[in-house]
């Protein structure tokens, strides 16, 4: 084969994102019942300027069908629901296939012990504890942390062989300038933390309420809240709960289409709960963000297919990081679709002033610009070139632009939020030339394209297709094979952890961090 037909096979699109992503077929879940366990921002009550979202949530669902029975309770934490008996109660109610919904945090972070409440929880999701006289009842309690509690009820709605899903926060309405709380304190984070390690649904409430809540601005916001930060009226509890029922048609199984009402058959999904996109772990340290394709992140992120992309495993190689690395890459997606399909905007919108961003995309801008299946092409090159489309995947009118033309618009919505790119050419695939010590490499192609965006907009580069592909030649054909997880696009683990070594040198000056010269391999 002549080293042109090498290098023409390297930017083919990726045909097929991993089974654990794309074209699952799996059987939609038919639930009697819909549960819900939290705290007053979910609770229903009779006043309409004080309302929790589990109240119109019951509208989006055909009552023939399937029962919503709304167990949040004001006031309560994961610790008092569970101590007073609201959770036996419930669970005493659940029978297999039914899904019950756990959304706690606005008051575990209460005192642990006064004659008032007594309902605070240690933070964290370790196993840690304390015991207590409490003040409020007069008896001896251990108090457990925040993940103990919750990760209780979801054994325990598991036990019942029905379905436990974990809701992040809803939003307080506190704002700094034009930018609104995204969650009270770390509890949005351990509960991401406990739906990976527990295999649980996340719906990341928080961050699509902020969303929301911060394109119709401070002063419409504040109308939604008439009584304080953290209870809205009937309008923001429909808002929140809007946005519940987004994310449980991105489940994967989903709600089955039957048991919506017309209300609930008319929201947009969020089609991309399943995948479990990382949020930000502490708010107040600076975070380096990633957006790509699979090659960055696959699937779900969890190996799956053996399958792993670099981005999981750039934090391992960096010595006591004192930054949150945030994965927000998703497979079979080009720089186009990353933008059109919103998860540009996401993730943006979970940056703040002096952030980092990595931007890798390449191997599926090659892909058709209009067809059936995937329409996510971007037109060749860096131009201004651009062409309107009927969009035959979506049925909407679209103008597609350039590969270049994409880069240089998150390159520039980067930094007018204070946030630094930094551009990554795509990863090179396993195509080795007639000379099988090289790894075939492209010209005049998508590397060379985020090159040159990079020099005009002044923006630092990583050369990641020459030099994971120098790597390679370096470590020859025999162990290079065992890096791939399939025939020459998607790297193992020990492949993703070796592109990200590469990674992470790059970026460890940049946060005047060192770079590890082994890889604990206990970190993923």
């Amino acid at each position: 084969m002549r080293t042109s037909t090498f290098i023409k096979a390297l930017f083919l699109p990726i045909l097929l994102l991993s089974t654990s992503t794309m074209g699952e077929e799996v059987s939609p879940l038919t639930p009697a019942t819909l549960f819900i366990a939290g705290d007053s921002t979910a609770a229903s009550y009779i006043n309409a300027d004080h309302q929790g979202w589990g109240a119109p949530f019951i509208d989006y669902f055909d009552s023939s069908e399937v029962k919503v029975d709304n167990r949040a309770r004001g006031g309560r934490s994961s610790r008092t629901f569970i101590s007073e008996g609201l959770w036996q109660a419930l669970i005493n109610d659940v029978s297999a296939g039914d899904v019950v919904i756990i959304q706690f945090g606005h008051n575990d972070g209460s005192p642990i012990n006064d004659d008032r409440r007594a309902r605070g929880t240690l933070p964290g999701i370790g196993d840690t504890y304390v015991d207590i006289v409490n003040q409020l009842t007069g008896k001896q309690e251990r108090v457990f942390t925040y993940g103990h509690y919750i990760r209780q009820m979801v054994a325990e709605v598991k036990a019942k062989q029905a379905i436990p899903i974990l809701a992040s926060l809803t939003v307080r309405n506190l704002w700094q300038a034009h930018r609104i709380e995204r969650g009270s304190g770390e509890y949005n984070f351990w509960l991401y933390q406990l739906a990976w390690e527990l295999d649980t649904p996340f719906i990341d409430l928080t961050n699509a309420a902020a969303d929301e809540l911060e394109k119709i601005g401070k002063r419409e916001t504040a109308k939604l809240y008439p009584k304080d930060h953290t209870h809205f009226h009937n309008e923001g509890a429909d808002l929140h709960a809007r946005l519940v029922v987004a994310a449980l048609k991105g489940m994967r199984p989903a709600l089955d289409k039957s048991l919506y009402s017309d209300k609930g058959n008319a929201v947009a999904a969020y089609d991309w709960t399943f995948v479990r996109l990382p949020v930000v772990s502490n708010k107040n340290r600076r975070s380096v963000f990633m957006v790509g394709d699979s090659t960055v992140r696959n699937g779900r992120g969890d190996g799956r297919n053996g399958q792993w992309g670099w981005g999981d495993f750039v934090e391992g190689w960096l010595a006591n990081p004192s930054v949150n690395i945030v994965n927000r890459a998703v497979g079979g997606l080009s720089s186009r679709t990353f933008i059109t399909q919103g998860h540009w905007q996401r993730a943006l919108n979970m940056m703040k002033p002096g952030d980092i961003v990595l931007i890798q995309f390449g191997h599926n801008d090659a892909g058709e610009l209009n067809d059936k299946s995937r329409a996510r092409g971007s037109i060749k090159g860096i131009g201004p070139e651009q062409k309107t489309i009927d969009n035959r995947l979506t049925g909407q009118r679209e103008t597609v632009y350039s590969y270049g033309a994409y880069l240089r618009t998150m390159i520039g919505e980067a930094r007018a939020r204070g946030v630094t790119p930094i551009i990554c050419s795509p990863v090179p695939r396993k195509v080795w030339q007639e000379d099988p010590r090289l790894i075939a490499r492209a010209t005049h192609s998508y590397p060379q394209w985020a090159a040159h965006v990079a020099r005009q907009s002044q923006s630092t580069f990583i050369d990641l297709h020459s030099l994971v592909a120098t790597r390679y030649e370096e470590l020859g054909i025999e162990n290079v094979n065992a890096m791939f997880a399939d025939p020459h696009t998607h790297t193992s683990k020990e492949g993703a952890i070796e592109t990200a070594r590469i990674v992470a040198q790059h970026l460890a000056p940049m946060l005047g961090l060192a770079v590890r010269e082994k890889f604990p391999m206990e970190s993923k």
